[in-house]
């Protein structure tokens, strides 16, 4: 889709899908159908209704829920009024919610009483004690004390004529924020990202030239605070046309049983859930005939996954992208092979202009290690509160400092090495994890790795690796996987400097809510 037509605001698509395709499904969430026609007039009444609880352009509205209906419902009617959605996760704490709540300070509060036996009243309760810039909770399912059912809220829309409504969806602009996403914090507290309608808007159109699938049906189960929710999975939908099964968190059971139910085209995750689903009793049962295209981002799959899901699907895709990018904004190709699958991320979108650059501010030669950066009107506008950090994550001349390192293969495609942030020097040789993490998921004995730089008194840090080995059933060697094996099996391979110093064995990862590991924890564990 060019650029000429992409709409102005993320709900202008939604307008747009109830007017051509009304009857088509929209959202599927357990007995609840919607189609694009009822979903288009429940939106309505929700952003009349933000108009009548007095929210202006520009004002927050948090959501504290998971991934459901209501969720998509209110992002919609907040984002088509000039209002910036806010996504908090049901796994957060008390303090985790208190930073997000104070930095954010949104005017409502839709909220969710309980899910899977927690009890969400205390967060409640310290909203409506504390913090007097939230004016009114508003109850999602149960009610609670002192808050507003849905169903009372969505009545003041009665209030709000047609003629107001539409005056202030005109007064929204292509650039305006539209989304508030808190970084993971992995390098320190948790900064909120500004994104845009065009940002989401431009990035969906892209992300859905390079799918190449018509009115996709996709599950969509990730946290709610999460870009590969809201932008990666929802946006890239609605943009499709396509219908969205909501699932309030990741299982792989009811996942596998969707695929069939609601004959699924496109499945996507991060590498973690996908393991999971290969690792099922149901997933030889499954009938994976309606996938069209399975795609996967945030980290690498070992060649023997990668070859199990050649087999469900004819097109497999690895995908980058980070919150501030709004978007995915490398792929890899249609004929992609094994190595581009498996050690590569794709080539950047010709939309989205991309340099590697080295320490001296050069861009850097082929094979040359440096760090990605991107340009365009679609990136990041700015972070919450943090003139600071905004100004460091751009260059002088405009492009988005990303963090991550990588380097130019002859073909065009980028091989990341890692974050800036995970190096780590060990007797004055930079390290980067991930090549180390590769070379020990390439072992046929190894299903998961993951590597940490810890301090040495000899040599400044060295590497610790936490190990997850391959099922008896799924490992097709026939050595017995040990510490002293996986020595060998990487001095053979590696530096002596890179091999890591110790080898743990554990039965999982710390994983972030998104499904990424921890490293975070990782490194506590491993310095304790």
């Amino acid at each position: 889709m060019p650029s000429s037509h992409i709409h102005t605001l993320i709900s202008d698509y939604l307008k747009h899908h109830a007017q051509t395709t009304p009857d088509r499904e929209a959202v599927v969430f357990g007995e609840q159908r919607l189609s694009y026609a009822e979903l288009h007039t429940q939106v309505q009444q929700c952003a009349k209704a933000l108009l009548a609880m007095n929210v202006k352009k520009g004002d927050r509205v948090a959501v504290l829920c998971t991934s459901r209906t209501e969720y998509w419902v209110v992002f919609l009617a907040t984002t088509s009024i000039g209002a910036i959605w806010l996504g908090l996760n049901p796994k957060y704490r008390l303090q985790e919610c208190r930073y997000v709540l104070e930095d954010a300070r949104p005017t409502l509060l839709f909220a969710m009483i309980e899910f899977e036996g927690r009890c969400y009243q205390e967060i409640i309760d310290t909203v409506q004690k504390d913090y007097g810039f939230v004016t009114q909770v508003v109850a999602l399912t149960t009610l609670m004390p002192g808050t507003l059912s849905f169903s009372d809220f969505l009545a003041l829309s009665e209030t709000v004529s047609d003629q107001v409504f539409s005056t202030r969806q005109s007064q929204v602009e292509r650039l305006d924020p539209a989304l508030l996403v808190y970084t993971s914090g992995s390098t320190g507290r948790p900064k909120g990202a500004l994104l845009s309608h065009y940002g989401l808007c431009f990035g969906a159109s892209v992300q859905n030239q390079h799918f190449r699938v018509n009115q996709p049906r996709i599950i969509c189960s990730f946290p709610i605070n999460h870009a590969a929710c809201v932008a990666d999975s929802c946006c890239v939908n609605l943009v499709a046309g396509g219908t969205l099964v909501f699932q309030e968190r990741f299982d792989p059971s009811l996942v596998l049983q969707t695929i069939n139910r609601e004959r699924i085209t496109v499945l996507g995750g991060v590498p973690t859930m996908l393991l999971m689903l290969l690792e099922h009793p149901a997933f030889e049962s499954t009938d994976f005939s309606s996938i069209e295209l399975i795609i996967w981002g945030g980290a690498a799959l070992p060649v023997p996954v990668i070859k199990r899901l050649q087999a469900l699907a004819p097109r497999l895709m690895n995908i980058y992208g980070m919150t501030e990018t709004a978007a995915n904004t490398t792929y890899s190709g249609p004929d992609a092979d094994l190595t581009e699958l498996s050690e590569t991320i794709g080539r950047p979108s010709p939309q989205m202009p991309c340099r590697i650059m080295n320490t001296q501010g050069e861009p850097c030669a082929l094979g040359e290690h440096g760090e990605l950066q991107f340009k365009g009107e679609y990136l990041l506008l700015e972070y919450l509160n943090r003139p600071e950090a905004t100004r460091d994550v751009y260059t002088e001349d405009g492009w988005l400092h990303t963090g991550d390192l990588g380097y130019w293969r002859e073909n065009g495609t980028i091989s990341l090495v890692g974050r800036m942030s995970d190096m780590f020097k060990s007797g004055g040789y930079n390290v980067y994890p991930r090549e180390i993490e590769q070379l020990l998921e390439s072992h046929p004995a190894v299903d998961m790795a993951a590597v940490v730089g810890v301090p040495d008194p000899r040599y400044q840090e060295v590497g610790v690796a936490y190990i997850i080995p391959r099922s008896d059933a799924d490992n097709d060697s026939s050595e017995t996987l040990t510490v002293d094996t996986l020595k060998v099996f990487c001095n053979d391979k590696l530096a002596n400097y890179k091999v890591p110093k110790t080898f743990t064995f554990v039965d999982e990862l710390p994983l972030l809510p998104v499904g990424k590991v921890d490293k975070v924890r990782l490194k506590k564990q491993a310095l304790a």
